[in-house]
């Protein structure tokens, strides 16, 4: 099991979805999992700690958590079937561990939030893991503007995401 940490969230407007690059910490390897376009924007928002203007589902499920005196201990990217990757939640109650199902892009999201580590199986990163140099061909992903957090002030990214228009995101055909 590797520890991981993201890397970036790449909008493929040709394909409709956005991609999460998830990198080792202590490696060269890249995990690219495409997901909706959506969760790509959660992710985007949660990772420059943008609020949304009304609660999304991954703030209602925090605050229910929070509510029941349960955290996010760590998220587990363990399984693939094809192109399909499988993700656990490991939440901690006490001294009582519930491990649930999720898709790898909620996960990710909670895993911000409740700013838990996140990690990949050895079998997945053999399997779907690429060498950073070869993670995302250039010329099939466009990212939007990737503010480095240190530079950028959050009126930048509340401007940016107001003036996000749908055909942005459009199918460019």
């Amino acid at each position: 099991m590797r520890k991981v940490k993201i890397d970036a969230v790449l909008f493929d407007q040709s394909k409709g979805a956005a991609v999460v690059t998830l990198v080792e910490e202590d490696g060269e390897r890249i995990l690219p999992i495409f997901i909706g376009i959506p969760e790509g924007m959660t992710i985007f928002r949660e990772l420059n700690r943008t609020a949304s203007p009304r609660p999304l589902l991954h703030d209602l499920i925090q605050t229910i958590l929070q509510g029941l005196h349960t955290r996010l201990e760590k998220v587990i990217v363990d399984a693939m079937s094809d192109t399909t990757f499988y993700a656990r939640l490991y939440l901690r109650q006490h001294e009582a561990l519930v491990v649930a199902d999720a898709r790898p892009s909620d996960a990710v999201a909670l895993a911000i939030k409740f700013q838990a580590p996140i990690y990949v199986s050895e079998e997945v990163l053999e399997a779907a893991g690429r060498r950073a140099d070869h993670a995302v061909p250039e010329e099939t992903a466009s990212r939007p503007p990737r503010p480095r957090r240190e530079e950028t002030s959050e009126e930048d990214i509340h401007s940016w995401l107001e003036n996000l228009r749908p055909e942005d995101f459009a199918d460019p055909q």
